[in-house]
């Protein structure tokens, strides 16, 4: 393989899309991320443009040209229809139901490249959890599970040999969406989730879609908090939570400790099935940009604590849980990783 030869990953939101690309020995060529609006809105001959834009910008920026480009990988959040033909999105509109996204964008790639370009498409959660896993095995092989609790809860295995476990219709790893262990969680009741599941999904204990229902459950322990007489919405009660947790508010600490405590029993809950020597964990209470050194070691340190009792005795000793380092670059890189790896070794 040439060394001149680079794979680009296009990460495709439902509002933002994002380009990265990475050399052929692994390394990322810029941690700057270049990033424009997905224009669904448009359609998707715009969603199209939009992709080739990304990478037309990313190759100008960092001095490279469609020539040395030997791969590109496409992160896209499901559900799908079949491999690379997409399903109904609650984030996209009606008319993107079906689409196969992998044959557009690949005659685009070759129009735009003047020859074929190999793309590989996947879930981008799975394909944030290469690019982490990547960054922490350090060149060795090791499972990696990871979690990514946002607005929902990514959840990604990477086998040692650095590739996802996707599943036989790319719904593989849809982690948060098993139940939580309501017996050990106080018997709190299941709480809805936008899956239509009615089984208390453990998306909804541990992300921003279920903090108004917990908060809801959390301010009877704390009936005089400022929040309980609040004229803010509910949404907005939420989203508050982060910052009054970074001030030591009580309310808010014990609602995230809950959060870490229904995570780390997941993690032990997934560890039976996938045995990783790694679990990392990313999302936005983990940033360093948004949350205190104190804060994150708190969390962390309670995922640790609800897993390890349900661990194995070798997992307890083995197992490290570590934070995210990639942030918004994740999903990315992680495309252009398993493009490398699914052609790099056929060049």
């Amino acid at each position: 393989m040439s060394d001149t030869g680079i794979f680009i990953g296009t990460d495709s939101g439902a509002t933002t899309s994002k380009t990265g690309g990475i050399r052929a020995d692994g390394s990322i060529i810029s941690h700057k991320l270049r990033q424009s609006s997905t224009n669904s809105q448009a359609g998707r001959e715009a969603v199209i443009r939009g992709w080739i834009d990304g990478v037309n910008g990313f190759l100008a920026e960092n001095n490279f040209t469609w020539g040395q480009v030997r791969g590109v990988g496409l992160a896209i959040p499901g559900p799908y229809e079949a491999y690379g033909v997409l399903g109904r999105s609650a984030n996209l509109p009606a008319s993107f139901a079906g689409w196969n996204f992998h044959a557009d964008y690949g005659r685009a790639l070759a129009e735009a490249a003047g020859r074929a370009v190999p793309l590989v498409v996947g879930n981008d959660g799975n394909y944030g959890g290469v690019a982490e896993a990547h960054r922490v095995r350090a060149g060795r092989k090791a499972g990696v599970l990871m979690f990514a609790p946002g607005s929902g809860l990514g959840v990604a295995y990477v086998d040692p040999h650095g590739m996802p476990l996707d599943g036989d219709t790319l719904s593989g790893m849809e982690g948060g969406h098993m139940p939580a262990p309501l017996q050990l969680l106080g018997n709190i009741r299941p709480f809805s989730c936008g899956c239509g599941r009615d089984w208390g999904c453990v998306e909804a204990y541990t992300t921003i879609s279920g903090l108004p229902q917990l908060l809801e459950v959390m301010l009877k322990k704390h009936p005089n908090h400022p929040l309980a007489t609040s004229p803010l919405s509910p949404k907005e009660k939420a989203l508050s939570l982060r910052g009054l947790a970074q001030k030591g508010d009580a309310l808010a600490l014990d609602i995230f400790d809950f959060q870490a405590r229904v995570l780390g029993l997941h993690l032990a809950n997934l560890a039976m099935a996938v045995d990783p020597e790694f679990v990392v964990i990313g999302g936005g209470l983990i940033d360093p940009e948004a949350t205190t050194p104190e804060f994150r070691e708190r969390y962390l340190s309670g995922i640790r604590a609800a897993a390890e009792p349900y661990l194995w005795p070798v997992q307890r000793e083995k197992i490290k849980v570590v934070p995210a380092t990639l942030g918004e670059l994740s999903q990315a890189i992680g495309a252009a990783l398993v493009a490398l790896y699914t052609f790099g070794d056929k060049e």
